[in-house]
């Protein structure tokens, strides 16, 4: 399974039941490669679709997609110490030498938004990291298993 971290906010006093199209923003810059915003384009259509919704030219929702990346500084190190002495003096020397490279994070965040009054009322926020260098089915998986998750539990259980 995917290794990522997701939160969700939602607002507790919308009937979710009445939201059955959607549509994506217009003018949405998803921060993604264009051959990548159409597997993860692709992922969620497949998702949403399976859970009941249908894309729509008039939606009861529209979606905003947004990402940014940065890379994880690796926080273990070796200490390397060199010391000597003879008589009453000592010294030493301690270096810290990062191990391995820094991991790529790319953090997206789903914003569903309603189409006719235009409040935010879904947001997911996913957290995983990414192989920038990975070839394209990888890549589209990672996609599918990203937003497999993000979506899991969506629509939320309201009372």
């Amino acid at each position: 399974m995917c290794s990522h971290l997701c939160t969700y906010d939602y607002d507790k006093a919308v009937n979710f039941s009445k939201y059955k199209t959607y549509q994506y923003f217009g003018d949405m810059d998803t921060g993604l490669s264009e051959l990548d915003t159409k597997r993860l384009l692709d992922a969620l259509d497949q998702k949403l679709q399976a859970t009941g919704f249908v894309i729509s030219e008039n939606p009861d929702f529209l979606i905003d997609i947004k990402t940014t990346e940065f890379r994880n500084q690796q926080r273990e190190t070796v200490g390397v110490g060199v010391g000597g002495g003879g008589g009453n003096v000592g010294g030493g020397i301690s270096i810290g030498l990062p191990i391995g490279q820094s991991k790529m994070t790319k953090q997206i965040i789903f914003d569903f938004v309603d189409a006719s009054n235009k409040q935010l009322f879904w947001q997911a926020n996913s957290e995983a990291s990414f192989n920038p260098k990975a070839e394209p089915i990888k890549r589209e998986e990672r996609f599918a298993a990203i937003v497999e998750k993000v979506f899991k539990t969506f629509p939320p259980k309201t009372k």
